[in-house]
């Protein structure tokens, strides 16, 4: 599936139309929620049957087209379904019992609904709500693609306006020529991430560059009466700002993701829990702001895309153990340089760490690391192991 963009552009009566449409997909899901926490056995089936009643009870809510609430639905059972896999799997900590929504932004229709114009400017909406039709900014890739392959849309609501994200249904796969080249990341905060290859990438920060001004926008909200229209004014300036930090820093991590999955053919890196490990609030805020989770995500997109093998790693003991001689060296998160008291190996933490992250994504992908063929991305047999990825003990 792939996802294009693009905003919105009407009158005030149009966006406040979408409003309710949101509102309206946000009650279903909550309703659709409520029926399982007070019904027992309550499957998807009973949720998509619940959306046609709850048309007829409310009219209203008869007014959004039916495959939204369908959606809507959807989402609901989403969301329960993650709790049930995750007491299945007897994830440690809190399962994740679903919520109700207060403050959704979003709706999402399917193959009805909708209309787009033969020209791909102009999107309309057909339900009961009647939005109308608004103009289609930024739309030029949609040419590329027929309606046919349009598969949902999704209207979000974003801090600068209204956006239409079309869903469609294409394989994306790209060639590219090989480049018999291993690498082991080791991501950080110092260092965004440092390969075994040399190459440091500097952590961009963009929330703490920002954060002089997202305080002075904070501190105007607070100044302003609750349930004005100033208060609402800044309310807005303050999600604006928020919106601009995480779009630089989606746009930063998907160049450093592209670029590290076309400069190499097998990539190794560790499979952080950023969720376990933000419950430490001295680090919390940096490690949010470094978006390693984001960045991973992208990393294996675009491995699939490319062809390339990636290898998420256990990070035990990746930073402690010496890779020249195994043993254990224990270290401060001050202490930036791996000093070993039994083979006396000196070298940055953060290189001993991705060199030990590479060794050990070999073994898992079942590569030798010295003296054996490897297998490239394409699946073809080429002798890099051994002389390109630099491995071996001589060369440490």
């Amino acid at each position: 599936m792939f996802v294009l963009e693009t905003k919105l552009r009407g009158n005030p009566t149009q966006f406040a139309t979408l409003d309710d449409a949101i509102r309206t997909a946000q009650f279903i899901r909550n309703k659709c929620v409520r029926y399982w926490m007070d019904n027992q056995g309550v499957g998807q089936y009973d949720l998509s049957k619940l959306c046609t009643g709850l048309a007829k009870e409310f009219p209203w809510a008869g007014k959004l087209n039916s495959m939204a609430r369908q959606a809507s639905a959807e989402r609901a059972w989403a969301s329960i379904k993650r709790f049930y896999d995750n007491c299945k799997a007897k994830k440690p900590g809190k399962k994740g019992f679903p919520k109700f929504k207060k403050n959704c932004c979003s709706v999402e229709y399917k193959t009805s609904g909708w209309k787009l114009s033969e020209d791909r400017k102009h999107l309309t909406f057909t339900d009961g709500f009647k939005a109308g039709t608004f103009l289609l900014m930024g739309a030029e890739d949609l040419h590329f693609y027929p309606i046919s392959q349009i598969k949902r849309i999704r209207v979000v609501r974003k801090a600068d306006g209204y956006y239409a994200q079309f869903c469609i249904e294409i394989d994306r796969e790209e060639t590219i020529r090989p480049t018999g080249k291993a690498v082991g990341i080791d991501l950080g905060l110092k260092y965004f991430y440092k390969a075994t290859d040399g190459t440091e990438v500097e952590n961009p920060k963009f929330l703490r560059k920002s954060e002089r001004k997202l305080k002075r926008l904070q501190r105007r909200v607070s100044k302003k009466q609750k349930g004005s229209k100033n208060r609402t004014k800044a309310m807005n300036h303050l999600g604006r700002q928020h919106l601009k930090v995480s779009r630089q820093r989606k746009d930063w991590v998907v160049k450093q993701a592209r670029a590290l999955v076309m400069s190499s053919d097998f990539i190794a890196y560790e499979n952080l829990q950023v969720r376990n490990m933000v419950r430490n609030h001295h680090l919390a805020k940096s490690i949010s702001d470094a978006a390693w989770r984001l960045f991973v995500d992208w990393l294996k997109y675009y491995a699939q895309i490319f062809g390339k093998v990636q290898q998420p790693v256990p990070p035990q003991n990746t930073t402690i153990d010496c890779f020249d001689c195994k043993q254990p060296v224990q270290k401060t998160l001050s202490t930036r340089t791996h000093v070993c008291p039994h083979c006396g190996s000196v070298r940055c933490r953060d290189e001993n760490a991705a060199l030990n992250i590479l060794e050990k994504g070999l073994k898992l992908a079942g590569l030798s690391t010295v003296g054996h063929t490897g297998i490239n991305a394409s699946g073809q047999n080429d002798r890099y192991l051994n002389q390109v990825i630099g491995l071996d003990k001589s060369a440490g």
